[in-house]
């Protein structure tokens, strides 16, 4: 058995260290569309911005007011961050006068129908978006479906990964070292998620038409402000991505082979009660792909996935079965309202490496025993985080959080060390350093931060936001350079060009194509 530090000295060897120059990584950050009253847009996907189906970089998740960002691959981090910025630069030239909301948890809404599902024009695969999208809204209601997250995808260095398998003299195929090595990352990422919820968590409040009359445990802070006095992220919690369906499905997370199974066979176990919605109305109109648990992969509610671009109009699972893991992608960060784009480099550098620390300590396979107990610390870091002596269940009976996390930081100094040898700075050790302070003083913290701002100033968590909102659209309303905004302009146009050849090359009806779709 190879160790963590061993796995980092052949790291820190100068022949390799530079290697940790060439970590991969790219961000999908959501963000809704609101008036500048902080409610729910009901405009469309703004023609500006180009074809929501087929643009690279800006598209739309759920809701037609539910926007999405997505950056290429970058080996900087601050390059990434360059080109969201200008990405929600352009947009906002784009706009009209709107916002783009800035905390995971919604803006205000008006009940169900407040929240337009998104359209993606005329083309099968169009519409088969726009089906799925109606199916969650029939199984789990719109409101779920708007919060906004942030989803953060990272890679090795292809050159990496052999010098790793030879270091273990591992003699399967190099995919499937990969692979499994990704699982791995995964496995130790699940164990040690609670510490990046209390660390990055920044949902602890909520407006209340998010709830519109729904049961809960939650405190009212102020007239149409409701919180949990110590949480870090309602979002992730079962407050947000709920889904009592998917409660009792457990996916297998120890090898590539299990992932495939058990969350294949979740895609074909017929559900009474999606049975009783149906798939058409009477006028023929598709309410969802199909009857069973999951209509395709991705309703899994997951905090990570592994993941593979395969050939266009492969299913996420077949790619994966094919041509194995080609990068993680994690689903569990928050905005940071303080934030203009919701996370900022330091935050992306520490991610680099809490990533590159799960994937290099020892991962033993999980058993259901610890795999409950993962549960179990996730939801409490969730909903209690930031409490005083907050206990967490490890192998060896019960620890503190800040203690256990503590360790866990220190654990990764050595890594963030050659990260910083092999970059030239000190960015890395600078950003555990910012982590270890949020463990000393809880109050530094962002959701603490978000809980500081609604008391002291005694706003509802809508004008809070609304005011954040304000300023960051102020902050990037700033004028693109003309060169850049007609760069921009002409990838928008390209991408409803492409949309519109789809639709005209479309040769089948829907439902055929449909029927072909769920045969694959």
């Amino acid at each position: 058995m190879i160790t963590y530090q061993q796995r980092l000295a052949m790291l820190s060897h100068p022949e390799h260290q530079p290697l940790l120059t060439q970590l991969r990584r790219g961000v999908e950050k959501e963000g809704l569309r609101c008036d500048s009253q902080g409610v729910i847009s009901q405009q469309p996907h703004p023609r500006g911005l180009g074809s929501a189906l087929t643009h690279d970089s800006i598209t739309t998740d759920y809701s037609e007011a539910l926007l999405e960002f997505i950056t290429p691959v970058f080996v900087s981090a601050h390059e990434a961050i360059a080109y969201l910025d200008v990405a929600h630069r352009y947009t906002y030239s784009q706009l009209n006068g709107e916002m783009i909301w800035p905390n995971s948890m919604p803006c205000i809404l008006q009940g169900e129908m407040s929240i337009p599902i998104a359209d993606y024009g005329r083309s099968n695969v169009g519409q088969l978006k726009h089906v799925y999208r109606h199916g969650l809204w029939h199984r789990y209601g719109r409101m779920m479906q708007c919060i906004a997250g942030i989803h953060y995808n990272f890679s090795l260095p292809d050159e990496l990964w052999p010098l790793l398998q030879q270091q273990e003299e591992d003699q399967q195929p190099l995919q499937d070292y990969i692979s499994s090595r990704y699982f791995a990352l995964i496995r130790n990422f699940r164990r040690y998620s609670w510490l990046l919820s209390y660390l990055f968590g920044a949902s602890p409040a909520l407006c209340e038409s998010f709830l519109d009359g729904k049961q809960h445990n939650l405190e009212r802070l102020h007239k149409h402000t409701l919180y949990a006095p110590y949480a870090t992220s309602l979002r992730m919690s079962d407050l947000g991505y709920q889904n009592d369906a998917q409660s009792d499905l457990i996916v297998c997370y120890n090898r590539l082979d299990s992932y495939i199974d058990t969350l294949g066979k979740a895609i074909s176990i017929p559900v009474q009660r999606y049975e009783d919605i149906g798939i058409q109305d009477e006028d023929g109109t598709f309410k969802q792909l199909n009857t069973n648990l999951l209509q395709i992969e991705n309703e899994y509610y997951s905090d990570i996935r592994p993941k593979r671009v395969g050939p266009n109009g492969e299913k996420p699972l077949q790619a994966l079965d094919k041509y194995g893991v080609e990068y993680i992608e994690v689903r569990s960060t928050d905005l940071n309202p303080f934030l203009p784009l919701g996370l900022d480099v330091p935050q992306m550098q520490f991610m680099d490496v809490f990533l590159t620390w799960c994937l290099l300590q020892p991962s033993p396979e999980l058993d259901m025993d610890e795999y409950l107990r993962i549960r179990r610390n996730q939801q409490k870091a969730l909903m209690e985080g930031r409490k005083p002596s907050l206990q967490l269940e490890s192998a060896d009976g019960e620890r503190s959080l800040v203690d256990w996390g503590r360790e866990v930081l220190e654990g990764m100094r050595g890594l963030a060390e050659q990260m910083d040898a092999a970059n030239g700075h000190s960015f890395h050790i600078d950003s555990l350093n910012q982590q270890l302070l949020k463990l000393a003083d809880s109050e530094l913290t962002p959701s603490a931060k978000v809980l500081a701002a609604l008391r002291e100033q005694s706003l509802e968590f809508g004008e809070f936001t609304r005011q954040q909102a304000l300023q960051h659209r102020k902050t990037l309303s700033e004028p693109l350079a003309a060169e850049v905004r007609q760069r921009w302009q002409q990838q928008a146009e390209a991408s409803l060009e492409q949309q519109y050849a789809m639709e005209a090359a479309d040769d089948r009806p829907f439902a055929q194509f449909l029927a072909e779709y769920q045969q694959r």
